[in-house]
């Protein structure tokens, strides 16, 4: 196979690189050989009965001064039996943080495996069954894992610093990409991104340094974009915050759906709401009284609340306040799930949707939640156990389904934003497309933040395909919206 023979190859370069008597007084440090595990499946996806061939393996990169630094690992799976593997399309995948593996679209999206139910933030309980959702049907699917998660990780000696940044980061896996293809003999094959939550920042970073790598498609899930102002922050998220008061019947029903709440808030956001802020001390008392008895039948926050906040409500105001009757708060990821509310909480690393801060004892006081750094890397066996026992990669040490470090570690280059980058490559490629997905109850990243993010790009509309789901941060939770962004996934990257 291709791909077996590239890793030989490398490896031999290495090893060679390796045994070359080193320049006097140069400091060695030894490169591990990269790994590999090819297995051979069979499953169902679509109603299809698909052979297709799982690669695992590892691939080095090198540091700004060309010094092999670290290995990156990519999950490649490909269909079997294809007679033109040029009209085959091939998606490029990667989860956020930064500091994240690819597992949860890996493993509870798209793959042809995904983990069976945990509860939030349990990595260790539960196995894995098959995901006859998966488009592996449609298309070839290489999942990537940046340096720092997964089983990618540095070499002895490398901080990482060099791929712990957002410009770093997106060369550093625009390389991966550009060797698979190669590697693999698919650079005529239609070619598609796909990234969540700040891997959406990654896509469109990528776009932005790859006039040399086009891409025919690029997929955003969740989008991680930078909304900012004193209106406009406000503006994004009130949508989502009466999606979830629809949730939690802490609003009238009224016979109304999710869906028509929703588009009832978006509606105001964007109009009175807008217009209210933007008046600031030019609103008369009736007008401000008027806006937060509004915002209140839509958001569930009592009007005086509101009105005290200046009807400038924060996320951790509505999540801190929603279910306060009931000593409790809800999730930022997804404002579905609950916790006790204590004194204390950020709302941020211990959102109960995210589930890595443990649970306080009980009588235990109430603290501060860690930092990042303190939390660490934070392992997810049961996606490690099914890379090692199923796709029968020879990794021993632990799959970090989310590092911390490396998120705290991580340099966000502000300015230059990337999403502009990617209206203009796709005002400039009228043949390419984009797909964006967005869930009602994720207040990390509001469905209205996104589209406003790409409205202010310059997206062209027909260009776009926009996706709601009734979900969280991973739209795909439940098995309806599983079956529905598959269906969507599988549409876009096989459109004509």
């Amino acid at each position: 196979m291709t791909r077996r023979r590239f890793c030989g190859l490398a490896a031999l370069g290495l090893a060679v690189l390796a045994l070359a008597p080193p320049p006097a007084g140069a400091q060695v440090t030894a490169v591990p050989v990269p790994r590999e595990a090819v297995t051979q499946h069979r499953g169902v996806f679509n109603g299809q009965a698909v052979r297709y061939t799982a690669t695992v393996a590892e691939a080095v990169l090198d540091d700004p001064a060309g010094r092999p630094a670290a290995a990156a690992t990519t999950i490649a799976y490909v269909r079997d039996g294809v007679k033109d593997r040029a009209r085959r399309p091939v998606m490029f995948v990667f989860n956020g943080g930064p500091g994240a593996s690819s597992s949860p679209l890996h493993m509870s999206a798209l793959g042809p495996y995904k983990r069976t139910s945990a509860a939030p933030g349990d990595r260790s309980a539960g196995g894995w069954t098959e995901n006859p959702n998966s488009p592996l049907d449609a298309v070839d699917m290489v999942f990537i894992d940046p340096v720092g998660t997964g089983f990618s990780r540095t070499f002895p000696g490398n901080d990482g610093k060099a791929f712990y940044s957002t410009s770093g980061d997106a060369e550093a896996v625009k390389r991966v990409i550009q060797s698979w293809l190669k590697a693999n003999g698919r650079e005529a094959s239609p070619r598609y991104l796909a990234g969540e939550s700040y891997g959406t920042t990654r896509a469109a970073s990528i776009v932005k340094i790859s006039r040399d790598l086009p891409f025919d498609g690029v997929l955003l899930i969740a989008l991680a974009g930078e909304v900012t102002g004193r209106e406009m922050p406000y503006v994004v998220a009130l949508p989502t915050m009466a999606a979830g008061a629809w949730y939690h019947q802490k609003i009238d029903r009224a016979g109304r759906t999710v869906d028509q709440v929703f588009a009832e808030a978006l509606q105001f956001a964007r109009t009175e709401y807008l217009t209210a802020l933007v008046e600031g001390g030019s609103l008369s008392p009736a007008d401000r009284r008027r806006i937060a008895e509004r915002m209140a039948g839509l958001i569930g926050l009592p009007a005086d609340l509101i009105a005290a906040k200046d009807l400038r409500i924060s996320k951790n105001d509505w999540m801190f306040n929603i279910l306060k009757d009931q000593s409790r708060r809800t999730g930022l990821l997804d404002v579905t799930v609950t916790a006790p509310l204590e004194p204390g909480q950020d709302g941020a690393i211990d959102d109960p949707a995210l589930g890595v801060v443990p649970k306080r004892a009980a009588g235990a006081p109430a603290g501060p939640p860690p930092s990042p750094a303190a939390l660490g890397a934070i392992p997810s066996p049961v996606v490690g156990r099914y890379i090692n026992e199923v796709l029968k990669y020879p990794a021993t040490e632990p799959y970090y389904g989310v590092n911390f470090a490396v998120n705290a570690a991580w340099v966000h280059e502000r300015g230059a934003n990337p999403y502009d980058a990617l209206g203009q490559a796709l005002r400039q490629t009228p043949k390419m497309r984009l797909f964006w997905a967005a869930g009602y109850y994720d207040l990390t990243t509001p469905a209205y933040a996104g589209r406003y993010v790409l409205d202010q790009a310059g997206v062209p509309a027909e260009q776009l395909t926009a996706v709601y789901f009734a979900g969280p941060h991973g739209v795909y939770d439940h098995p309806e919206n599983l079956a529905r962004f598959n269906a969507a996934v599988r549409t876009f990257v096989t459109a004509p």
